[in-house]
């Protein structure tokens, strides 16, 4: 068996999954408040009946080190055995990996030096993730780590899709470019998509729409991706659940001369207290439908904004791509939000995009397509699996 341990580590948080991607998932847990009091830990696996079960425990996580012992713990407890299910390599989810990184990317110290250079592009994010790999370099020694960066996928995008119209020297300098981000996604999506379709990858056109807390959209170009709507941070593009996406940079200027905003204002209205978040005092999806279905006219508003943001992102990718074969929604709103999907969509079928309104209506966790039989783009549902395909991406930087 080729087994890979998936490691995701946050600034508070260590989630992991232990996947055979031949057989599935042997086992995923999280562990929450690295760092604070009152440590918790969640360990699922496999049960007789085809269900998951789920183990509960305080832990105490004063860093990612600890919260890899109180892993280590949860399945020597409840299983299965690492000694008998042995990872042949540990593959880590790396937000940042800038333009040096294109592809998985076994560990090694200069790789290590590269992550934390990164890490004034992602700030949030690449110190936690590297806090991850360290603690799992003492836990699993004698395997090799690798490391499956957001942004690669991104990296094939053309010269006119990443780059901002400002000074040349500035931006380099500094390094300031599109970067896009939820690769591991749109690529894991964009090839089950021509695997569900039973055509070629190389021959497809396809709009991924990955949906979630966080919003991106991508165009992939016979596998490719050439466009996509996060840029230098993931705060550009979609309004998400906190943040607000494309705004005119004036405004911030704006409200800095008129409000006295700090950076660190300005950073926290845009990312923690914006997107769907500040027009509804919503953040989450399932409770701004709910507030639209009991008349709120000011959900509605917010609800409308989210979804005409997504359907001018899907005309301009067309534009770019000069052809659509398949949209395809992913992630936590993408994949269950009826609402969402026909209203992202609506008025689009002069572009060829026709939703059957039954089909769009079933819950399934399983790619479903949600055309009609005459649509000539096909429109899709294909539930993400991000870990699965860093395992993947893992066994082949490692060769096995």
């Amino acid at each position: 068996m080729s087994i890979v341990l998936v490691v995701n580590s946050g600034s508070s948080s260590l989630k992991y999954q232990l996947i055979d991607p031949e057989t599935g998932t042997l086992a995923s847990g999280l562990v929450e408040r690295i760092g604070t009091d009152g440590g918790r830990l969640e360990h699922q696996v496999p049960d007789a009946s085809g269900g998951t079960a789920s183990f509960e425990a305080d832990v105490d996580a004063p860093d990612h080190g600890a919260a890899f012992d109180a892993m280590f713990a949860a399945f020597g407890e409840h299983g299965p055995s690492l000694a008998e299910h042995p990872p042949v390599a540990v593959g880590h989810r790396v937000v940042q990996g800038g333009a040096r990184f294109v592809e998985p990317t076994i560990v090694t110290k200069l790789v290590k030096i590269n992550i934390d250079e990164l890490s004034t592009l992602a700030p949030l994010h690449n110190p936690a993730n590297l806090a991850g790999i360290e603690a799992a370099e003492r836990k699993f020694p004698d395997v090799p780590h690798v490391a499956v960066f957001d942004t690669a996928f991104h990296q094939t995008l053309p010269p006119a899709a990443y780059t901002y119209a400002i000074d040349r020297a500035l931006a380099e300098k500094h390094r300031i470019r599109r970067y896009g981000f939820h690769g591991t996604s749109h690529r894991y999506v964009s090839r089950a998509a021509a695997e569900y379709l039973g055509r070629p990858l190389e021959e497809l056109k396809t709009i991924v729409l990955h949906l979630g807390n966080g919003a991106s959209v991508c165009a992939v170009d016979g596998g490719r991706s050439v466009e996509t709507s996060m840029g230098m941070t993931p705060l550009e593009g979609l309004v998400m659940g906190t943040r607000s996406g494309d705004i005119d940079p004036a405004v911030l200027l704006h409200l800095q001369r008129r409000v006295h905003l700090s950076p660190n204002d300005v950073d926290r209205v845009l990312n923690r207290e914006s997107g769907i978040l500040g027009l509804s005092g919503h953040a989450d999806m399932r409770d701004l439908v709910a507030a639209v279905e009991a008349g709120d006219e000011t959900a509605q508003i917010a609800f409308d904004v989210y979804a005409h943001r997504i359907r001018g992102y899907v005309g301009a990718y067309a534009a770019q791509l000069g052809r659509v074969d398949a949209i395809v929604f992913t992630a936590g709103v993408g994949e269950n939000s009826a609402p969402v999907r026909a209203a992202a969509l609506a008025g689009l079928e002069g572009f060829g995009v026709v939703l059957d309104a039954e089909a769009n209506a079933v819950r399934s966790r399983e790619p479903r397509t949600i055309s009609t039989a005459d649509s000539r783009v096909s429109v899709l549902v294909v539930p993400t699996d991000e870990e699965l395909e860093i395992a993947r991406q893992t066994l082949e930087a490692v060769g096995a």
